[in-house]
This record gives C-alpha cells, sequence and structure tokens, in this order.
C-alpha cells in the first residue's frame, strides 16, 4: 500500500516547533511497522527559508509538490493574519479541490481562511488569536475552548502543542487507535490529551470594579468556604439584591452567582497546582460542598476533570 502524502507548506519566518509536530508525527517510521505516511516539505520559494528561532531551514521544493499531497499541513504562520499570497491561497484550494485533506497548526487557520476554505465552518487557532481571527474573518466558527476541529477534509488546531493532538487524531482516523497509540508511545506521550485549550489560557485580569463593589469582591474571595448568597452579598454591599446584580452586570459584564463560581474554581485550580489535598477537600475549602459538584462544575468550566489537570499542573 502506497504511503499516504503529507506535505507541509512552510512560510518565513517558520515556527520549528509547529512543523516539528507534523514531522514527529508523520514524518517517523516506527520500528517493526511498515511506513504508513510519507512526508516532505515545501515553500512557495525553494531554498533558504527563515526560521523564528534564528535559523535558515533549505526547502528544496516549491507549491508543485502540493499537486501530489494527500494531506497539506500549514504549520502555523507568522505574523498571525499576515496576507497568504495569491499563488498559495489558489494552491491551496486547487489541493482541495482535488481531495486532498488540509491541515491548520495554530496560527495556519489565517491561511485557510484567507483561502475560503473556512467559510461557514467551525475552526479554532491558538487562544491569544481566536478574538482576531474572528474579527478578520466573521464567516468562520470560531470555537475558542478546543483543542482542535476536525471536518475531515479541513481540520483546524489550537496553540502550538494542539498541533500534536490534532495529528494524532489524523493518524488515528487513517489507521484506528492502536497505531495512534504506538506513534503517541513513541513520542513518549499520551495518546489522547483531555481537555480544551481554555485550559492553557492565562487567566485574565479580573476587571476592575469601582469602588461600591471592591470592598464586596474582596470580602466574598476571602470566604469562598462560606455560603454565600446573593442577599448575604447584597447585605455585605448594603444594597438589595437587584441593585447589587444590575452593578455586577454593569461594571464585570457577569452575575454574582457566575462571578462566585468562577473564584471558586480559580482557587480549586491553584490548589489542585499547588497542594496534593483530596478533591473532596479541595471542594470543602472553594465552597462547592462534594467532590462530586466540584468535578461537574469544574468540567463545565475547564472541559477537563479536577484529576486531569493536577496531572498535567501539579507541582509533583
Amino acid at each position: 500500500m502506497r504511503p499516504h502524502r503529507v506535505v507541509a507548506l512552510l512560510n518565513p519566518p517558520q515556527s520549528p516547533f509547529e512543523l516539528a509536530c507534523a514531522t514527529e508525527v508523520f514524518g517517523t517510521v516506527l520500528r517493526d511497522e511498515p511506513p504508513r505516511y510519507s512526508f516532505r516539505i515545501c515553500a512557495e520559494h525553494p531554498g533558504p527559508v527563515q526560521t523564528t528561532a534564528g535559523y535558515a531551514m533549505l526547502v528544496d521544493a516549491g507549491l508543485a509538490a502540493l499537486e501530489q499531497a494527500d494531506t497539506v499541513v500549514v504549520p502555523g504562520w507568522q505574523p498571525p493574519g499576515a496576507p497568504a499570497p495569491p499563488t498559495v491561497t489558489a494552491a491551496l484550494r486547487a489541493a482541495h479541490r482535488r481531495g486532498a485533506r488540509i491541515v491548520a497548526i495554530c496560527t495556519g487557520a489565517f491561511v485557510l481562511a484567507q483561502a475560503g476554505l473556512l467559510d461557514g465552518r467551525r475552526a479554532t487557532t491558538h487562544w491569544r488569536d481566536t478574538a482576531r481571527l474572528a474579527a478578520a474573518f466573521p464567516e468562520v466558527q470560531i470555537d475558542q475552548d478546543v483543542l482542535f476541529v476536525d471536518h475531515g477534509d479541513v481540520a483546524t488546531s489550537a496553540g502550538t502543542g494542539a498541533g500534536i493532538d490534532l495529528c494524532l487524531h489524523l493518524v488515528r482516523s487513517d489507521h484506528g487507535a492502536a497505531y495512534a497509540a504506538q506513534v503517541a508511545r513513541n513520542m513518549v506521550l499520551p495518546p489522547h490529551r483531555e481537555g480544551s485549550q481554555l485550559q492553557y489560557a492565562a487567566q485574565p485580569v479580573p476587571a476592575k470594579a469601582d469602588e461600591s463593589l471592591a470592598p464586596v469582591l474582596e470580602w466574598a474571595t476571602s470566604r469562598l468556604d462560606t455560603r454565600l448568597t446573593l442577599d448575604c452579598l447584597a447585605e455585605r454591599a448594603g444594597l438589595s439584591g437587584r441593585t447589587l446584580a444590575r452593578r455586577f452586570a454593569e461594571q464585570l459584564g457577569t452575575s454574582p452567582g457566575q462571578w462566585l463560581l468562577g473564584r471558586r474554581i480559580d482557587a480549586a485550580r491553584v490548589l489542585l497546582e499547588q497542594t496534593d489535598l483530596p478533591v473532596e477537600a479541595i471542594a470543602t475549602r472553594v465552597g462547592l460542598t462534594s467532590a462530586v459538584n466540584l468535578r461537574r462544575r469544574f468540567r463545565t468550566h475547564m472541559g477537563t476533570t479536577p484529576g486531569a489537570y493536577r496531572r498535567a499542573f501539579g507541582q509533583s
């Protein structure tokens, strides 16, 4: 059986890591296994291609290489949103019409969007760039809470390392879970990563409240392990419940209940990262009453479980 031909389309300055995501998954032949993929690189202009690491890579193939590809990978694009040359977008559209699978890692999604391959479809990119992608291409349905989106013929991944998740997923689709697990084991990685990219996003700086809310927010944050109702918060603030809810909406863009849940989830994240406390004890400390409730709220809010989060981010 002929190996599935994967071609990565590079552009200066090329991110070596994003290229390596595809190279390690598709370009490594496992011991005692027939090659399932062939892997090569190309660029609009063959020759030295500068990287973001300061060195150049020698690329010997031009866009004609895409004419033979079964899968085309765009491993990032710098700077994000920079216009792709018309020859590049035309080559991607031609490959797609021919039946090739078109895959973007991280900011490569901008190039697929410029080529019109994401119109009317869900897509993702690095969490820092989802708003920019949505603003530039309103016809694309941006999903910032996933590691990747696969439509079969077109796929996009979240930031950098999520490119590995997407590539392993494609191997799983092409050759089954057992072979994908072999590839992942060879890379010393889990074959499937739990959760969404939001668990890796930097926690935003809380919106600045004016003096009318700041004291009650500080008071509530220091008492997360207690029962905090709207009436309790309103009494502390010296306001009616309706007025307090209105001020939360105006100043913080959320309700008191949702704000409080967010602080409790944040507190749980810190305890999961920095302590070995059981989940039941953490739930009590942050005011979520039980391990069952914490697990349910955590999965809804973070897209993963407390246990998986601790394995990924715990200090031990």
